[in-house]
């Protein structure tokens, strides 16, 4: 901190330091009322180059820097805001071929193929186990290790995240172009253990990322999980 001597005879061992200047101003607010004169001489360095500007001008500057950052956060609020209304229509779409579906036994290639179709998922399959005898010889109800249901039961939200080689990642087409995935556990009740799992799968590592909301996929598992409750004893 650099020590300010305005006269000769200031006391040399406690120097005015700028601290005390602007403790000074802070709480003597008719300062500058009285020596309204030095607000138009003094000068400081302007953030867009090395030349001297006038505290109003400066003032001016910070102000537009401000509205300009409010600007965008309000763009980026609109932004959002659209994505948000375009994935609530995408998900009601979606709900609504469950609603009219009245065969169940097509009902989970139906929601694999109806999420990538309505929500632009590159891939997406599903396995379901625990289900009526007349369904045990469906694809979807074989197929489905130990392993991946002790998966699906430790899921409490949808995993999303890199592939780091889970099994579940070989019930899609093309196992080598799932970078990122979401892997959605389907069960009746939060406290009861998954009967089924679904998984997307993305070539692009930030499709589905750790730090994503999980709402829209909470809800997909709700509804999947209640339709597909027809297919269970």
């Amino acid at each position: 901190m650099t020590p300010i001597h305005p006269h000769p005879q200031q006391d040399a061992m406690n120097p005015i330091t700028e601290d005390d200047i602007a403790n000074y101003l802070a709480n003597t607010p008719d300062f500058f009322e009285r020596h309204a004169q030095l607000l138009a001489q003094v000068q400081l360095t302007s953030p867009h180059g090395n030349r001297a500007v006038s505290l109003q001008e400066r003032q001016a500057e910070m102000l537009r820097e401000k509205i300009k950052a409010l600007e965008h956060r309000i763009m980026d609020m609109v932004r959002h805001g659209t994505e948000n209304v375009l994935t609530a229509d995408r998900l009601q779409r979606w709900t609504r071929g469950l609603l009219t579906t009245r065969e169940p036994r097509g009902l989970p290639w139906q929601i694999a193929a109806d999420l990538q179709a309505i929500f632009l998922v590159p891939q997406a399959a599903i396995k379901v186990w625990d289900v009526s005898p007349e369904y045990e010889n469906e694809g979807y109800a074989q197929g489905a290790g130990e392993d991946v249901r002790a998966l699906a039961t430790s899921l409490t939200t949808p995993y999303c995240g890199l592939n780091t080689g889970f099994d579940a990642v070989n019930w899609l087409g093309d196992a080598r172009a799932a970078v990122s995935v979401a892997m959605i556990p389907l069960r009746n009740e939060p406290s009861e253990s998954a009967f089924g799992l679904l998984i997307l799968a993305s070539p692009d590592g930030q499709r589905f990322h750790a730090d994503m909301g999980t709402d829209f996929l909470e809800r997909i598992a709700d509804l999947s999980s209640a339709a597909l409750s027809r297919l269970r004893p």
